[in-house]
């Protein structure tokens, strides 16, 4: 079974203090979303945000967490995620530091033994990519280094597939070679506009989502997790643009 979720992210602004994530959550429940992943939210305290889920119907499918509170405060890591009742928490972006032909390895040994805590914990890991990983070290790309460098029984791939897209890749190729391990995956669309390539509702670009949702089917992927950093209108109204369509392709 595999479901839509709405990746706060998209709509962080509005989701700065305890009020203003009560209402944000009220109007994505609203739109229709029955799961969320929580990241980019301001200071709340985790059970009352779970009391706030509760009552507008929402499942927490996945988190954000940064790499240092994972490197310091492991534990506190795990006992947000039990409160929240998830089971997948990610790192949403790479450390400057490790952006770099030897960084990509050292951080995936970096990751290898918080991955396998949270695993013994009961939780699953997975690394979210941005477009910067794609570069090319000789004849392979960091993304490919970093995750050779990771212990495939710790680590998920959570792709996003705009920002594959947006480097030149093949979102489908990468859902592929990582069937099994897909667990989450982040799709937004990609578009031009005035020659220069932008992020779009999902159905509302050019990339290819028929062949992307079918991989994912293969893939094993439970949650479709709809995310916009930049949108051109309200981003609820995008974030609801997206769940339309993902159900006009035959998603629910």
């Amino acid at each position: 079974m595999s479901s839509i979720a709405a990746q706060l992210y998209t709509v962080h602004d509005f989701m700065q203090t305890p009020a203003d994530i009560a209402k944000s959550l009220k109007k994505v429940s609203k739109i229709g979303y029955k799961a969320v992943q929580v990241s980019g939210l301001g200071p709340i305290d985790t059970k009352e945000l779970k009391s706030i889920l509760d009552g507008e119907g929402l499942k927490v499918c996945a988190t954000h967490v940064k790499f240092d509170k994972l490197k310091e405060n492991i534990n506190e890591v795990i006992e947000y995620q039990r409160i929240l009742d998830c089971d997948f928490v990610a790192i949403g972006s790479m450390p400057e530091e490790y952006r770099n032909l030897e960084g990509f390895t050292r951080f995936a040994k970096a990751i290898n033994p918080i991955a396998k805590h949270l695993s013994e914990a009961g939780l699953v890991f997975g690394y979210h990519n941005h477009s910067f990983e794609l570069q090319i070290y000789g004849n392979k790309t960091g993304l490919e280094i970093f995750f050779e460098a990771c212990d495939p029984k710790y680590v998920t791939a959570e792709f996003d597939t705009h920002w594959l897209q947006n480097a030149g890749a093949d979102p489908i190729a990468w859902i592929r070679e990582f069937r099994g391990r897909v667990p989450v995956i982040h799709l937004k669309d990609m578009t031009i506009v005035d020659n220069v390539p932008i992020m779009a509702e999902v159905g509302e670009g050019n990339m290819n989502w028929q062949g992307i949702l079918d991989e994912c089917r293969k893939s094993g992927t439970k949650w479709y997790a709809v995310e916009q950093d930049i949108c051109r209108r309200d981003p609820f109204e995008s974030l609801a643009i997206s769940l339309r369509n993902l159900r006009g392709m035959g998603l629910k």
